[in-house]
């Protein structure tokens, strides 16, 4: 029996990099489908072809975790449609209605194994959708829904965080986030136990969160991209400080670079690498996780590790002069 519990490996020697769902030059690919595609089979025919992707996407993050590990990435994130569809309202599933729902279970748990052992950290983070403090109960549901399918493959693969934007302002701040603490009683406790808020590049500063996280014991995934497009009065070292405080276990970070420089007309828009510049100083001693935000995937990653740890020069010994006969 598989122990379920999530749990990392810490970093003690300096920041750890982590590798963000996708793979641009490494032939490691996850599968996924459209809700037409399904709509035009018979539905034993739609379950049949869910469980082959999802079986696929179960080897392939083995492949993409040991990629991580044999390049020294130490952290990777799962993307949301690891299980395609899992959570659509018309062709939503259990594993128990897929004909290899066991088989796609052990090997997602396989996946899990390997991570602890080898002590890859693991994590998901749901898309814009996923919004806690809608007004709306439909989005608020689905969010949940969402969620719970997420915490349950983590529970699998040993991720410890779900990490999620605090969502709407709606014209008041306070009762929005209000509205967001009042829904965090409806998750289960693999859930909640894996919940982070990040602050983003438009609404919800660092500033904005941090009583939201000390009240509820939520960890703040502090994204100093985004804090640079959206800042507030703390600096980045601040605001980094104060977020190391709400983690009971290793905290974690992102980091991106603007695609036009930051006097760009959209710096909120990622670059293919990271800018060196755009690191901050004090991260380079913390023993933190630092998902690496850019568009060239894992040759970012390698890149910023290169630049960040560059192999020691060794010292060429002088050639003696040959002695004259």
């Amino acid at each position: 029996m598989i122990d379920q519990s999530p749990r990392i490996a810490t970093s003690p020697d300096g920041p750890r990099l982590g590798l963000c769902c996708l793979f641009r030059e490494e032939p490691i690919k996850f599968s996924t489908t459209t809700a037409s595609s399904l709509g035009r089979m018979a539905r034993w025919e739609s379950r049949a072809k869910l469980g082959r992707l999802a079986l696929s996407n179960a080897l392939s993050l083995m492949s993409a975790f040991r990629f991580c590990v044999e390049h020294g990435i130490g952290c990777f994130r799962i993307t949301s449609q690891i299980l395609p569809l899992k959570t659509h309202p018309k062709h939503g599933y259990s594993l128990d209605e897929l004909a290899d729902g066991e088989s796609i279970r052990e090997s997602f748990q396989a996946c899990g194994e390997f991570a602890r052992q080898s002590g890859l950290r693991v994590c998901f983070h749901p898309d814009q959708f996923v919004v806690l403090n809608s007004p709306r109960p439909e989005v608020v549901s689905a969010s949940l829904l969402e969620l719970e399918y997420q915490a349950e493959v983590a529970e699998w693969v040993n991720a410890d965080v779900i990490n999620v934007h605090g969502g709407g302002a709606y014209g008041d701040k306070p009762k929005a986030l209000a509205e967001f603490a009042r829904n965090l009683s409806r998750l289960s406790p693999r859930m909640r136990s894996r919940l982070t808020v990040e602050n983003d590049d438009r609404t919800y500063t660092p500033s904005d969160l941090l009583p939201l996280c000390r009240t509820e014991g939520i960890p703040l995934v502090y994204d100093v991209h985004h804090h640079r497009c959206n800042p507030d009065e703390l600096t980045v070292e601040e605001a980094t400080q104060n977020a190391l405080t709400t983690w009971n276990r290793e905290p974690l970070f992102h980091l991106s670079s603007p695609i036009q420089g930051w006097d760009g007309p959209t710096p909120q828009r990622h670059h293919d690498f990271i800018d060196l510049k755009d690191f901050p100083p004090s991260w380079r001693s913390m023993p933190i996780t630092i998902e690496v935000e850019a568009k060239a995937k894992e040759t970012a990653v390698l890149a910023l590790n290169k630049e960040l740890n560059p192999p020691t020069k060794v010292a060429r010994k002088p050639r003696q002069k040959r002695k004259q006969a």
